[in-house]
């Protein structure tokens, strides 16, 4: 097995592991989501008149429809649906006037998903000189050869990594870097739990790894549920047939780079 796999998993299962991770994902559910009053005025008013078209087009406007419904999505997306089809409308607001507009006004307020926060979450560490340097724009990063992390969007990495590295991978980077005149590129992960969406991040990290042909060492910082020792997929592909790449948690990722 890769060292720093290795190091990555006896780091999650004898040390505070999740606690330090919280250093790079402070998932902190933020504060209840602002509702437009004037629309809240609006729904109050076609809840009680028991208009049910007018209730759901007014509910529609909020960021978060208070019920999930399989319909919804398609409602948002074409509203002349909304008037051909009575009998799905009117099945729709039997479900809110039961839950009443207390209820209602508390389901459209709700936060957002703590999972939906973490993308921005490991630039803004990086950001925190938690490596040890600040990451620096494209110019300064370019301008020498010192040892450096690329600060930036999607755009902005996977540029440069086109351009200097020969990266012709679609999908964007997390981390471009140099160090002792050596570049690392990889994306950045945290699988809260096992299967579906995760699954398919997971895929995502390690597709970057296997891309051919780049002038970089590429690596997956991936943190989570994968070092769980057991049956559980994730930790059986990282153990074999994944064993030889480069896949680590961030909490490693300092010592990883000062030993190139």
């Amino acid at each position: 097995m890769n060292n720093w796999t290795k190091l990555s998993i006896e780091y999650a299962n004898q040390r505070s592991y999740l606690d330090d991770l919280f250093k790079v994902y402070p998932t902190i559910p933020e504060g209840i989501r602002e509702i437009d009053e004037s629309i809240w005025r609006n729904v109050e008013k076609e809840f009680k008149r028991k208009n049910n078209i007018s209730l759901i087009k007014e509910l529609l406007k909020l960021d978060l429809f208070p019920i999930k419904d399989s319909y919804i999505a398609y409602l948002k997306r074409d509203k002349t649906a909304i008037e051909r089809n009575p009998k799905t409308i009117n099945r729709i607001s039997g479900r809110l006037y039961e839950m009443g507009l207390e209820k209602i006004f508390e389901k459209c307020s709700e936060p957002k998903e703590t999972n939906r926060q973490i993308g921005p979450m490991f630039k803004d560490w990086l950001r925190r000189k938690s490596l040890g340097i600040q990451p620096v724009s494209l110019n300064d990063f370019i301008a020498n050869s010192d040892d450096a992390i690329l600060d930036g969007g999607d755009k902005v990495t996977m540029g440069f990594a086109q351009q200097y590295l020969n990266y012709h991978h679609n999908k964007g980077l997390d981390f471009v870097a140099r160090f002792n005149g050596k570049y690392v590129i990889g994306e950045a992960k945290f699988l809260t739990d096992f299967g579906g969406h995760q699954n398919a991040q997971f895929n995502d990290a390690v597709s970057t790894i296997e891309t051919k042909g780049v002038k970089a060492i590429k690596i997956a910082i991936l943190d989570g549920v994968l070092y769980i020792k057991g049956r559980n997929k994730m930790y059986k592909t990282i153990s074999d047939p994944y064993s030889d790449y480069n896949i680590m948690s961030a909490l490693v990722l300092r010592e990883f780079l000062y030993q190139l």
